[in-house]
């Protein structure tokens, strides 16, 4: 969600790629809850971070503590971490389910404008 929000909002500022520690599909959830806003990431996929060895970045953002302590050093001008819970585990009625990746996607979204002082 995070990669297609800042590229979704702020595509002609920046770039954004999404990495995981080990490959997963994209979240129905995620991908409705993103539609819902307006940003289509059902074509998005699940990189692997090999894919992006040996880049550079202006920033490395990691967003849940499991990334940040199995990432692998990238470098960049700025590394942050800021820790989400991760939707992705809830259980419940699929209302229940979609009202958490709701959640996640505004905290994600709110955090982005204030770290980077942004006024979507």
């Amino acid at each position: 969600m995070a990669e297609g929000l800042l590229n979704g909002l702020l595509g002609d500022r920046y770039e954004a790629y999404s990495v995981g520690t080990e490959k997963t599909a994209v979240n129905q959830y995620a991908i409705e809850v993103m539609r819902k806003m307006g940003i289509d990431i059902s074509n998005h996929r699940s990189k692997a971070v090999e894919e992006f060895k040996g880049r550079t970045f202006d920033f490395v953002v990691t967003v849940c503590d499991i990334a940040c302590e199995n990432c692998p050093f990238f470098p960049g001008k700025k590394v942050i971490h800021k820790s989400f819970p991760d939707p992705s585990g809830v259980t419940g009625s699929a209302t229940e389910i979609l009202s958490t990746f709701e959640k996640s996607r505004d905290e994600i979204r709110a955090w982005m404008e204030d770290e980077f002082l942004l006024d979507f």
